[in-house]
């Protein structure tokens, strides 16, 4: 069995917050939110990190990070490419945006060869996170299924003061697998929970709701069924939406959980969450990292 990989999905720049979001230091070192990915990462066992980036960004993100990161594990880089396309179809004129998640991990294929997690490039996903998702991928292989997996994050532990987000709503059985995600692309903070925008109306969520931040553990089987689909996505997608619409993970999941073809086990965490969605979050997260080194659960110097 193949040791299980990192993939890094950091092509996307961040249209709310402006900028290269994902190499903006959060301490006093120049750490960005990614080194602390990495490290918690390592010490889970991932030895080998894919970082999904745009050509254009390749110097400024090895300066930044990836240059740091060949010393301490192997590292690839995969180029999320608007032209990378089925034959017979085109990038509409004017279209700028990536084609979002599925495809960052499509743009993977050359170098994954077994189990692999992915993340986002400017989350926090907390210590634990790691360990449960590398401990699932090298215990479950695929067998009359794909077995794949994912961790889930509460609801609240997720959300900003400064503004609305977008989160996967997990739908989960009592066997902890699950059973559908729905995206809402507008979720604030109400009560001790949360509520997303319908229409004109807002829907409660209770506190606890389990929602997906895009860490998910899959097998190589992922990257042809995400193949498979493509096409399907590009007819409906750039029929509605040629600028805009993007090819996410959780369509491609939920495909397969509605054909049978696979299972997702939820490993719930209730770890809190960080992410730079808007500028004003930026100082919180730095605050929550500086009292994590103070507290020991990372060192002051990450690297050494």
């Amino acid at each position: 069995m193949e040791k299980p990989v990192l993939v890094i999905m950091a092509a996307g720049m961040g249209s709310r917050y402006g900028g290269l979001k994902q190499i903006d230091p959060i301490d006093s070192d120049g750490h960005i939110i990614i080194d602390f990915s990495l490290f918690d990462a390592k010490r889970a066992g991932f030895e080998t990190v894919i970082f999904v980036i745009k050509k254009e960004n390749e110097a400024i993100f090895k300066e930044t990070i990836g240059n740091r990161m060949e010393g301490i594990m192997n590292v690839h880089y995969a180029f999320q490419d608007l032209y990378d396309l089925p034959d017979g179809y085109q990038v509409p004129h004017d279209r700028i945006k990536p084609w979002g998640t599925a495809h960052a991990i499509y743009c993977c294929r050359d170098y994954i060869k077994g189990p692999f997690a992915v993340i986002n490039a400017d989350d926090y996903y907390g210590v634990d996170s790691f360990q449960i998702i590398y401990d699932y991928l090298t215990t479950h292989q695929d067998d009359d299924k794909y077995r794949y997996t994912m961790v889930g994050y509460q609801i609240e532990n997720t959300l900003t003061e400064n503004g609305t987000v977008a989160r996967g709503v997990c739908e989960v059985n009592d066997q902890h697998q699950l059973v559908q995600v729905i995206e809402r692309t507008k979720i604030k903070k109400s009560g001790d929970g949360a509520a997303y925008e319908d229409g004109e109306e807002w829907i409660p969520l209770q506190k606890g709701t389990i929602v997906s931040m895009n860490l998910w553990g899959f097998s190589q089987s992922i990257i042809q069924e995400i193949g498979n689909g493509f096409e399907a996505f590009l007819d409906q997608g750039l029929k509605e939406n040629p600028l805009k619409c993007e090819y996410f993970i959780p369509s491609v999941v939920s495909r397969l959980l509605d054909e049978n073809q696979a299972t997702v086990e939820v490993l719930t965490t209730p770890a809190k969450w960080y992410g730079v969605t808007y500028k004003e979050d930026k100082a919180e997260v730095a605050n929550a990292i500086s009292k994590m080194k103070d507290s020991g659960i990372y060192p002051q110097k990450l690297w050494g």
